[in-house]
């Protein structure tokens, strides 16, 4: 099969979205599938690149470290068009997204979405809040992905969002995998992990607690940081690393100077790639508190490297953490650190029997099975609900049409 991915983000940009992106492409042409990325273009870009087009972009508006494509539709449908692409799957609902749509209509092919990001999570971005609302959310998504043919949800939680927004198109639920054999390394020895920890200022006596992320005001930070000093109190000897960038960095390093714990918590920045592993196997515990997760890459990657995680629950992270000996979660944000005092107490002990069940349920392999099975399914549902889609589709076309006549009669008066 030959498929085309629409994004606005992919590598060098560095984002939860972009890596579950490039793991499901390289797990899909291991199957004997051709895969080509339809992106924006960045300056850190390498002058060639194999099976990527990129396309004209700008800078997300309240993101700068995100592009959004601007214009290319017709040399996205030359290209998508000789690619003889038999499916197209878009990975975001803007720029590369509108693009996918509307390459997918022209060659009469279906189009499959993925929802990444609960954008109600994210609307402090743009005017405080204060312009774009939860209901306008609701009214563009369900009007974007109604008009796929099929919607990937990596977890419960979506679909219980796009229901709640009255979405009407088949759901699949097929959580993200991971390639697990990035973080089950055999290089990586006792000697480079006390290295590591002995970098860090951190000793055999003491443990790890490692935040690994984004850092940005709805990763919920913030909370672990407020919560630590009770944390200190009853494990004296605990440390907290915090790995990742954002905009949310000097809030929270303003936050660690006035409660006083300097000596406690530390900001690394970012880390190289080929280092996160590291960093997961030298931690003690993982911890989270976000709330805004689809799909919690940082949980999975954590796990297959054998770090136990305490992190603020959802449906999805139940289902992960289905066994006490991988972690926990916790209900609301004042309860993270009675949590982790609770969850070190007891001492759980990670065999290497449960590891491999639950690294077989995230990998990569089993999350490409199940993306391959939905695109056979949804070619099948497209070629029987063609015709009755294309006249749906065509109407609210001409309905926007009449607007803009009526609204261009109204301004020339």
């Amino acid at each position: 099969m030959r498929i085309g991915f629409f994004t606005d983000t992919y590598f060098p940009q560095v984002s939860g979205v972009a890596t579950s992106i490039k793991t499901l492409k390289e797990e899909l042409e291991k199957k004997g599938h051709e895969v080509y990325i339809f992106t924006t273009t960045d300056p850190d870009a390498e002058d060639f690149e194999k099976d990527i087009v990129r396309m004209p972009s700008v800078p997300f508006v309240s993101f700068k470290d995100r592009r959004i494509v601007v214009r290319g539709m017709w040399f996205a449908y030359q290209i998508a068009k000789e690619l003889e692409l038999e499916l197209i799957h878009t990975h975001t609902e803007f720029g590369a997204g509108l693009l996918g749509k509307m390459v997918g209509s022209r060659l009469k092919i279906p189009v499959v979405h993925t929802y990444h990001t609960m954008y109600e999570d994210y609307l402090h971005y743009i005017a405080n809040g204060k312009v774009v609302r939860p209901t306008h959310v609701k009214h563009f998504i369900r009007m974007f992905i109604n008009r796929s043919t099929g919607v990937v949800c990596p977890s419960q939680r979506v679909v219980n969002t796009l229901r709640r927004y009255e979405v009407e198109i088949p759901m699949r639920i097929i959580p993200t995998g991971i390639e697990i054999g990035e973080f089950i390394r055999p290089d990586i020895t006792d000697q480079m992990l006390k290295d590591l920890r002995s970098k860090l200022g951190i000793t055999d006596d003491q443990l790890m607690i490692l935040s690994l992320s984004r850092i940005s005001y709805e990763k919920n930070i913030q909370v672990i940081v407020q919560q630590f000093p009770k944390v200190l109190e009853r494990l004296p000897n605990v440390r907290l690393v915090i790995v990742g960038k954002g905009p949310h960095r000097e809030a929270l390093e303003e936050l660690v100077e006035e409660l006083g714990l300097q000596e406690f918590i530390q900001f690394t920045g970012e880390i190289p790639h080929d280092q996160v592993a590291v960093y997961y196997r030298s931690a003690d515990y993982f911890v989270s508190a976000s709330t805004s997760e689809t799909q919690g890459l940082t949980y999975a990657e954590a796990i297959a490297s054998g770090t136990q995680c305490v992190v603020e629950g959802n449906d999805y992270l139940e289902a992960l953490l289905d066994d006490e000996r991988l972690g926990v979660t916790f209900e609301k944000d004042e309860d993270f650190s009675e949590s982790l005092i609770n969850y070190v107490s007891k001492g759980f002990i990670l065999d290497d029997t449960l590891k491999e069940r639950k690294l077989t349920e995230i990998s990569a392999q089993k999350f490409g099975d199940e993306i391959i099975d939905f695109y056979q399914q949804m070619l099948e549902y497209y070629q029987n609900n063609h015709q009755k889609s294309s006249l749906s589709q065509r109407r609210p076309v001409e309905k926007v049409r009449v607007k803009i006549a009526s609204l261009k009669n109204s301004v020339d008066k």
